[in-house]
């Protein structure tokens, strides 16, 4: 079980993620400081907290078959984002690994990158 504090404190410890409120206050994004990707949404949901976290499709399907916290992503495109209740049984480094996939889909991509990607086209 995670609080509030703990899973924006998680958030924040990845380089470059910062806190942003697009929707006034209760909804907490946490965001890439160079793409301005979002990576986890935070907010309470039918009296639960919860977070909204990118995932490969197929991942996403296996934590939902998985845990019972691990929903489709509640307002978020239900293939790639999973809402995750935080505070359930779901075991602290579950939420963490989830995290940190949600921040490596979303990071900005670096130079090399781009340049390698442009290369195959």
């Amino acid at each position: 079980m995670m609080t509030k504090d703990d899973i924006i404190k998680y958030c924040l410890s990845f380089p470059g993620a910062y806190e942003d409120y697009p929707f006034g206050d209760g909804w907490i994004a946490i965001r890439h400081q160079g793409n301005k990707k979002m990576f986890a949404l935070i907010f309470n949901y039918n009296q639960h907290l919860c977070v909204n976290l990118k995932c490969e499709p197929h991942r996403a399907d296996f934590l939902r078959g998985l845990f019972g916290e691990v929903k489709p992503g509640y307002h978020m495109n239900k293939e790639h984002w999973n809402t995750v209740i935080l505070d359930g049984e779901l075991p602290e480094h579950e939420i963490h690994d989830m995290v940190k996939h949600s921040f490596e889909l979303t990071k900005p991509k670096s130079k090399r990158r781009l340049i390698d990607e442009w290369d195959e086209q």
